[in-house]
Parts: structure tokens; sequence; C-alpha cells
């Protein structure tokens, strides 16, 4: 049964900060420029945000539901971050993977000891909106809807407004939107001023789409790209209850707008950026995030080295 949608009170982040202590780096908070400062989630065990969620999902878990073993559904980043909570506690996790991953995600996530499903795009998107998938035994984990797992996500909001307590506006990557949720329910609960905007491709925004039609929707023109770790091909309707209510709009941005934001991160803060990783930076310098101190979240950095250098060196 699918819990009702309820809101991530500020106690569930806090409890959550306390579960992943041990686990989730504290990540720095760097300045890219005057009115910019990048969240480099990057620097993970596993290189993406996701481990806050998954560390604190599976620790949420009772002794019997970890006893029968973890699944989730991943482009990568979640399925290494449940990967990595399951061997934790030493249980079996395996991974729905959108075949289409990136290999360095793809073996990273089998070395972490996790079995690989690989399925379309299509199948695993239908997966993760039914909660569901054919011939899977375990406790599913969702890699979004799941309270825990964006619980887990919120603990990032309590660092950046103690590292830098003047923050305006936080930009980050939309993809199933359970990063949003977390960040923005964190930051709202501190501070009701500071503003939470998303950032998604214009090849996959459906949350800019829903905003504009009123109401959760499929985005007409959905294209895969680089940008394999955001850009849903929808909004669904328990994470546009979810993401509305903490959230002040999306701006999309351009495949090239993204490129130079992943080559920028890596000049300025020497570290790599996925192409969901720099969706946030890329859409502060379109300048509609308006005035700084704006925080902007450094999602992953989880790209083959090689198709990094096919997309940042001109």
């Amino acid at each position: 049964m699918i819990e009702p949608v309820r809101p991530i009170a500020i106690e569930d982040v806090e409890q959550a900060r306390q579960r992943i202590a041990a686990t989730v780096l504290r990540t720095p908070l760097v300045r890219f420029d005057e009115r910019i400062w990048l969240k480099l989630e990057n620097l993970q065990p596993t290189n993406a945000y996701k481990i806050r969620g998954a560390t604190n999902a599976v620790a949420c878990l009772s002794d019997a539901e970890r006893a029968k073993g973890v699944w989730t559904i991943s482009a990568g980043n979640a399925g290494q971050g449940v990967a990595y909570a399951a061997r934790q506690f030493g249980i079996p996790a395996t991974v729905v993977a959108i075949e289409t991953a990136p290999q360095t995600k793809l073996d990273r996530m089998r070395a972490l000891g996790a079995t690989i499903v690989p399925v379309s795009y299509q199948d695993a998107w239908k997966a993760a909106e039914s909660h569901s998938f054919e011939g899977l035994e375990g406790t599913f984990v969702h890699p979004f809807d799941n309270h825990d797992f964006i619980a887990g996500h919120g603990t990032m909001g309590l660092e950046i407004l103690e590292d830098l307590p003047e923050v305006r506006t936080v930009i980050a990557a939309i993809g199933g939107g359970g990063l949003i949720t977390g960040v923005g329910s964190a930051l709202k609960a501190r501070n009701p001023d500071v503003k939470v905007i998303g950032a998604e491709p214009e090849t996959a925004a459906p949350y800019a789409y829903s905003l504009e039609q009123g109401s959760p929707r499929w985005f007409p023109d959905w294209q895969a790209s680089f940008v394999d770790g955001a850009g849903g091909k929808s909004v669904t309707e328990r994470m546009w209850q979810r993401m509305r209510p903490v959230t002040d709009g999306t701006i999309t941005v351009t495949l090239d707008e993204v490129r130079d934001a992943m080559r920028l991160i890596a000049e300025k803060s020497r570290t790599i950026a996925e192409g969901a990783g720099a969706l946030a930076l890329a859409a502060a310098l379109t300048g509609e995030a308006g005035e700084g101190p704006i925080v902007c979240v450094v999602s992953g950095g989880n790209i083959d080295l090689s198709k990094f250098a096919e997309l940042v060196v001109s």
C-alpha cells in the first residue's frame, strides 16, 4: 500500500540528519562569483546527493523489511545511493536501471554489490509511477516519491542555511522532484523568505509545462539527452502535491547552457558535474533567478570522462 502524501516536517529532516551523519558528507559551499555559490554534492561518497535520501530511507525500514533486501529504480545515482546504504546494512540490493544510463553509473552500482535489471526509460518511468515491477521481491525504496528519502535530501537545506544565512535563492535540478521537495521543505521551514527554484533542460521540462497548464502533465516533446539524471517525462500527481507548496517556480535552460555550466564548474571548483549537476548553475546564469546570494546545488558528478570531455572541450 502506498502511504498518503504528507508534508516534510522540519523534525523529519532533523532526525534524518542524525541517522545519516556517519555516512553522508557535509559538502562544502564554495563561492562561484560575487552572487552565486555552489553546493558540491558531487563530492559525496557516491558522487551524488541521492546518498542522503537513500541512507535515511533504508535506515528507517524495519528489520523485517530490510531482511527481504531492497530494490529501487534509477538512471544511476539513486541506485548507487540505495546500494551503498544496503551494503552498510549487509543486505542485498537490486536496481531497475535505465539501460541508457552512463556506463560509469552502471559500473559503480555493480561495484557496490547491486544486481542490475536493465529496462527502457519508458518501463522505468511506469514502474516509478506504479511503485511496482513484476518479478522483483524485496522492499521497494522509491527514488523520489518516498517520505524518508525526501527528508534525507532536506538535510542539505539545513547545511546551506547554516553556511550562508543570508541566502536569498536556492536552485536545484528537477527530475522526479524529490531533491527540490526535500531542500525546499527544510528551507521554507527555517526561512520562508528564501526562494526555491527548479532547473530543467529544454528537452525535458515537465514541471515548467505543468505550471503553465496548472496541473501535473506529461511533457509533450520529451527527448533523451546527456542530462540523464534530471528532466523526467512527467510530473506525477503525488510529486505535484509535494513540490507546489515549497517551490517558487522553475527555469528552463538549453543544452548548450548546461554544457557551458559543466565547463565553468570544472574551471572554478576543479570538480566534475554531470549534466543534471550543472542545471542549477545554468539556470542561475540566465539571470532569471534574480540577485544573490544564490546557491546552486551541484547534484552529481557521475558521467563518463570521455563524454564529459566531448561535451565541455570545444
